[in-house]
């Protein structure tokens, strides 16, 4: 490997001394016009100097008057010039960059030379970016291809994200989400987008077609080899089936216009029933607590009452406590039909809601359909290709939904981006559930996850070639997609050109 050449050491830069731009006169002048009265705004205006020569020299002023404003004073930098980086600290400065081909920022290179140099900071992250311009010209910068694992090596946790493969089927997935669009034609060229483009609003290029030839009744009158009367039949028939067909859709317009209507209606009536019954049931408390005060004033008369006035009164009380029991039963059922009448009123306000949310209801547009793909990282078998109608919408219970059904037991770790479906607490948990390890790739690093990204990119070649008009015709490739791509020759070194299915079989896993 060639040495780099040292840039050479830049020469210290000369010691000076700083001295304002303004003459004894001038300054003089300034502090004369600002004592005749004038601003100080004003003074500097005429004695062509800026306002912070004044406010510079007005302690000196104080301090000595107008002989301090003869000679100009040392102004040189108080903190000064960081010393040049030496030839030593760009060669290591070379060599960290050398030798760290996926960790080249300068902020990266400065903190290991501040690590290697006992915590001093030797070199600032600006001053590394600017040695490595001027020295990019002669450095070459070649990829560092990561050391081979043997196969019957064990892999620790973060080997499946570091360019080393799972030496046993079924031991890693590798898993990313891709968008196509709901319609394709074969014959049209497919511009692929990522999900991230896909929600930030990204559509499908449609090439656009030629409009329809323009049709109506009349045409019939220009073939001249009909009869009059013939051409008269055509005319009145067309016209009936676009009245009839226009009217159709004004009734079924109708229809739906009065089914609402009636339901808004039934809505007004439930609202005017839940008020008069909220105004009586408190017509009813206001009687209840009034009766419940009236008995409780009356048992603390009777407390207070002597013996002989309790013994002559107790027929009347036994009266009033009988009829006192049976008013406090009236109030316990009259509570448990409240219970009844509010259930029965909840349920038809949600039955309501449901039949105004069914006639208002809009369907679902999107222009995009989603795939999970589900990768075998030991053997490159495609394991699950589902598809959601939902798109870019797509939620983590819904890929949970997914995954659950055919889930295979032997996985150990789980590879994906950071996806918002893959970092939800929902994924989480289904990770704890199915006891395997969720490995997230580092960001803006997507070739952490190339299995499954180069993958994406074949499915996507292979579909542009394929027509689907609506999601259960690309259900249907996908499924054919699934036995083409596991039953082709690989280009991975690992498989030394088998396909994946022959690659199992000759692993002899009888559960792959």
């Amino acid at each position: 490997m060639n040495t780099p050449p040292t840039p050479p050491t830049p020469p210290p830069p000369p010691s000076r001394t700083y001295f304002r731009p303004t003459t004894a006169s001038q300054r003089q002048l300034l502090f004369r016009t600002v004592a005749a009265g004038d601003t100080v705004t004003a003074a500097a205006h005429q004695a062509h100097v800026g306002r912070g020569t004044y406010y510079y020299w007005q302690d000196r002023y104080a301090a000595e008057g107008q002989a301090g404003l003869q000679a100009e004073r040392s102004r040189a930098p108080t903190h000064p010039r960081l010393a040049p980086i030496s030839a030593e600290i760009c060669a290591e400065v070379l060599a960290l960059y050398e030798a760290n081909p996926h960790e080249r920022g300068g902020r990266t290179i400065a903190a290991r030379l501040r690590q290697a140099h006992d915590g001093q900071a030797v070199i600032g992250h600006s001053k590394v970016a600017e040695i490595l311009r001027g020295a990019r010209a002669t450095l070459s910068a070649p990829p560092v291809a990561a050391p081979s694992t043997p196969a019957d090596s064990t892999l620790p946790a973060s080997a499946a994200v570091t360019g080393v493969h799972a030496p046993a089927p079924l031991l890693t997935a590798n898993i990313d989400l891709c968008v196509v669009p709901v319609t394709h034609d074969s014959r049209q060229a497919w511009a692929s987008v990522s999900m991230s483009e896909a929600a930030a609003g990204a559509t499908p290029e449609v090439v656009p077609q030629p409009p329809p030839a323009a049709a109506w009744p009349g045409q019939v009158f220009a073939d001249a080899t009909q009869p009059y009367t013939a051409q008269m039949q055509t005319y009145a028939a067309e016209r009936t089936v676009k009245r009839t067909a226009k009217g159709q859709r004004k009734h079924r317009r109708r229809q739906k216009q009065t089914a609402r209507q009636a339901a808004a209606l039934r809505s007004d009536e439930l609202r005017v029933a839940r008020r008069r019954q909220r105004h009586a049931r408190q017509e009813e408390d206001a009687t209840w607590r009034k009766q419940r005060g009236a008995h409780r004033e009356a048992a603390t008369n009777r407390r207070q009452q002597t013996r002989a006035q309790r013994r002559a009164s107790r027929d009347a009380w036994r009266q009033t406590t009988d009829t006192w029991a049976k008013t406090r039963e009236g109030r316990q059922q009259q509570v448990e039909q409240r219970g009844t009448e509010d259930t029965a009123w909840r349920q038809a306000r949600q039955e309501l809601r449901s039949q105004l949310a069914t006639l208002a209801a809009l369907p679902l547009v999107t222009v995009w359909l989603a795939i999970l793909v589900v990768v075998d990282n030991g053997t490159r078998r495609c394991l699950q290709l589902p598809l959601f109608v939902t798109g870019v919408h797509v939620t983590a219970d819904e890929i949970i939904a997914q995954l659950r059904a055919h889930w295979p037991r032997e996985l150990q770790f789980v590879i994906s981006d950071n996806g918002a479906q893959f970092i939800a607490d929902a994924f989480t948990q289904f990770a704890k559930d199915m006891e395997f390890r969720h490995i997230r790739i580092a960001p803006h690093r997507p070739q952490t996850n190339g299995i499954a990204e180069r993958f994406v990119r074949t499915l996507k070649e292979w579909l542009e070639w394929h027509t689907w008009q609506s999601p259960e015709e690309l259900t249907a490739l996908l499924a054919e997609f699934i036995v083409y791509y596991n039953d082709r020759p690989h280009q991975g070194a690992e498989l030394a050109g088998l396909s994946p299915n022959e690659f199992v079989r000759q692993l002899g896993c009888s559960t792959c």
